[in-house]
């Protein structure tokens, strides 16, 4: 797995470009989260081999990138959606929405065609509650995007689903691309308040969702501050293993 040095213009141009040319693939954001549940789950490690792009999301990737001598930039899931939406629309490529809830695909779909003039939405799908990638209702979630026409669909499960399902349909859907973006849709609709921006440049987007939530994201992110020395070390010793060739 390679985490890729684009920005959000670049990777905007490169998903379009390739889509235009009939491939099918996957868009991973790689963060410490991500990282505990590649170590610890198979069929995540085996999806994120067979993505098409990843890229690093969360400033622990980026400094680990940069240890590698590499000009890694932040870039989420959340932040590519506008300007892919608005590189889709230059290029006449529908999108899809899939994910979160009824309220929150209307809200989002709202929001993104307001803001981009003649964005083609060809169509929303909510999951149930309980949605996995393997399932009649999954089966059910492809038809609808095969038959929508959509060249790119932006996913919001929550990891590992979204990317379990995303490669599930990059698969199975010939000439589209499958975004994975986490929350993104919520951030869009306003259903949920995304880090002030003070807290996303300063890599402490995590800090912010922990004080909201600290119930439910302690545990999540003090498995990520477990993990965060051996990443950085092993880009270390990626750098000296480099130089001393």
């Amino acid at each position: 797995m390679s985490v890729q040095t684009l920005s959000l213009k670049e990777a905007s141009c490169r998903i379009c470009d390739d889509v235009a040319s009939g491939k099918s693939f996957s868009v991973f954001t790689l963060n410490l989260d991500h990282v505990v549940k590649l170590r610890a789950n198979p069929a995540f490690r085996a999806v994120y081999e067979r993505a098409g792009i990843v890229l690093a999301d969360g400033f622990p990737i980026v400094l680990a990138g940069r240890l590698q001598g590499r000009c890694l930039s932040r870039t989420t899931g959340a932040d590519l959606i506008v300007p892919l939406c608005e590189e889709a629309s230059r290029r006449g490529l529908p999108v899809f929405l899939l994910g979160s809830t009824s309220r929150s695909l209307a809200g989002a779909e709202r929001h993104l065609t307001n803001l981009i003039s003649n964005l083609d939405v060809a169509g929303t799908y909510a999951p149930d509650q309980g949605f996995a990638a393997h399932s009649e209702q999954a089966d059910e979630a492809i038809e609808a995007i095969r038959k929508s026409g959509a060249r790119i669909c932006f996913i919001a499960l929550g990891a590992p689903k979204q990317e379990i399902f995303a490669d599930r349909c990059a698969r199975e859907i010939e000439g589209v691309s499958f975004l994975c973006i986490g929350a993104g849709l919520d951030f869009l609709a306003g259903h949920q308040k995304r880090a002030p921006k003070v807290f996303q440049v300063t890599g402490l987007e995590w800090l912010w969702r922990m004080l909201l939530n600290p119930g439910r994201l302690a545990r999540r992110y003090a498995e990520c501050l477990a993990v965060l020395p051996s990443v950085l070390l092993d880009s270390l010793s990626r750098r000296s293993a480099q130089a001393g060739r």
